[in-house]
């Protein structure tokens, strides 16, 4: 089999740091990888980089991605470009991180969020652009004053999308159900107010619910099921939820393990896939080495698990593991002193 081509784009500020150590253990591993690098968004020229960005993106089988301040510009062709519609944000408690929680052992689920509409298609203006449409609240009866200084934003939520979204998420749960999880989709939403939109995201979820018999279903306004995410996070297992959402409380959700630098992430659509970190770009720390490059590793073995390398993929998060379980080689915000290069190191050690 030829080797599988995956596009590398470092990103921005500190992100670069946590790619350049997730390849280096991708080196270390050997496996039948062809890189395509482009430059950190430092060094990012438009027009051109992007062009040949998008081109390498479209001749790849997928890409590792650092995270963007608006100095890599190629984010939205991976997102939009290529419908990569489901970002699965998983968040597993590994022995040794650092998390504020009595008792995180066992915490294990998956945020799969809606990756293409809602808020995020940035439809915005201002308020006075509304008034030829004379809108009107269903639920408070209020008239909208298009006379006050303002911006507006459109909430967009369609079946297609919505029931796409919600396939993705069932099958995923039967997936882990063979490997032992609970086999249970939960959906979240603001559907008690916002009954159009989030109601037919609800609605649909159910209806696609009635499709996997063998998977638990539940749901739960979105605020209440901020509660449970730390309140009893131990019991979930998928969560499917609209684009807004997702994003938000899935920095919620890292809290629980222990933060940020441990959460990864992988964007997948029906023909591509791209990885990447759920964190940004860190600028505070740009430049001091001390970065935690574990979430853009974790992302990268999400990777290779999708390219159809397994094995690797499960030796790259089996080194991970081993590196948190003996603590002796952390970086700063897991408690420890060591810098980004030295918790590579480690984990290329433990391989």
């Amino acid at each position: 089999m030829p080797n599988k081509k995956v596009v590398v784009l470092p990103g921005d500020d500190s992100a670069p740091d946590t790619v350049y150590a997730a390849m280096e253990v991708l080196r270390a591993l050997e496996v039948p990888l062809d890189f395509v690098e482009f430059p950190p968004g430092e060094q990012w020229v438009r027009g051109d980089t992007d062009n040949a960005a998008r081109a390498a993106i479209d001749t790849s089988d997928s890409a590792l991605f650092g995270s963007t301040s608006g100095k890599t510009n190629v984010v939205g062709y991976l997102r939009w470009g290529k419908k990569t519609y489901a970002n699965v944000r998983p968040c597993r408690y590994l022995k040794g991180f650092r998390s504020p929680l009595a008792n995180p052992d066992g915490i294990d689920f998956v945020i799969v969020r809606e990756n293409l509409e809602d808020l995020y298609l940035g439809l915005e203006g201002p308020l006075q652009a509304l008034e030829p449409l004379h809108l009107s609240s269903r639920i408070l009866r209020a008239e909208l004053n298009t006379s006050e200084p303002g911006k507006y934003a459109i909430k967009v939520i369609t079946e297609r999308n919505t029931r796409q979204i919600a396939h993705f998420a069932f099958k995923l749960a039967r997936r882990r159900k063979a490997q032992g999880h609970p086999g249970k989709v939960t959906c979240t939403s603001k559907y008690n107010m916002l009954r159009e939109s989030d109601g037919l995201f609800r609605q649909l979820v159910s209806e696609v619910a009635g499709e996997y018999p063998d998977v638990k279903y539940q749901e739960f306004i979105v605020d209440d099921f901020a509660r449970r995410l730390v309140q009893n996070s131990h019991e979930l297992d998928v969560i499917v939820m609209p684009n807004l959402y997702g994003d938000i409380l899935s920095d919620a959700a890292a809290g629980t393990i222990g933060g940020l630098g441990l959460a990864p992430s992988g964007c997948y659509g029906d023909d591509y896939a791209y990885f990447e970190s759920v964190h940004g770009t860190a600028p505070d720390i740009m430049g001091l080495g001390i970065i935690n490059p574990t979430a853009t590793m974790l992302s990268a073995a999400m990777m290779l698990e999708y390219l159809g390398l397994s094995a690797a993929s499960k030796r790259f998060a089996d080194a991970i593991r081993t590196v948190y379980a003996e603590g002796k080689v952390l970086t700063p915000d897991q408690g420890g002193s060591n810098k980004t290069r030295e918790f590579t190191q480690a984990v290329i050690n433990s391989l």
